[in-house]
């Protein structure tokens, strides 16, 4: 299987994924909510915040399907590696409040890593190679 289609299926993996997971916490935030991993449910009108955060998944979804369906590969594997910071941040919100530590590194550090590791291989997958002038250089399916 070439880089492409490898990075194609993980790239539109992501984009699932993180649409999933956005509209799980949209629609249903109280049964989704422990699954990120901090220890209690925020008080008094807290709990929109974790509206906010499907909103914020759903639109960073968003942006990785468009440069995905657009075909602009290089700004794609540009955006992985700058959205995977959230999924770092995420993780150490769970760390910093004391939550699962399991869940910190298990989910959301485990998902940034891939991400930016995605984000790696398409830049690589779209890196351009110099020639000489005068020459041609074949490049990769």
């Amino acid at each position: 299987m070439s880089l492409k289609k490898i990075n194609t299926v993980l790239a539109t993996a992501f984009v699932l994924f993180i649409l999933w997971f956005g509209t799980e916490f949209i629609l249903s935030p109280a049964t989704t909510a422990p699954g990120f991993g901090l220890p209690a449910w925020p008080s008094g009108d807290g709990g929109g915040f974790l509206v906010v955060k499907g909103i914020r998944d759903v639109v960073l979804a968003l942006v990785l399907g468009v440069l995905l369906v657009t075909g602009h590969r290089r700004a794609l594997g540009w955006v992985l590696l700058v959205e995977a910071l959230a999924a770092y941040g995420d993780m150490a919100t769970v760390l910093a409040h004391h939550g699962s530590a399991a869940t910190a590194l298990g989910v959301h550090g485990l998902t940034a890593t891939l991400m930016a590791s995605t984000g790696l291989l398409m830049l690589r997958e779209t890196r351009k190679t110099v020639a000489a002038p005068g020459t041609t250089v074949p490049q990769p399916a």
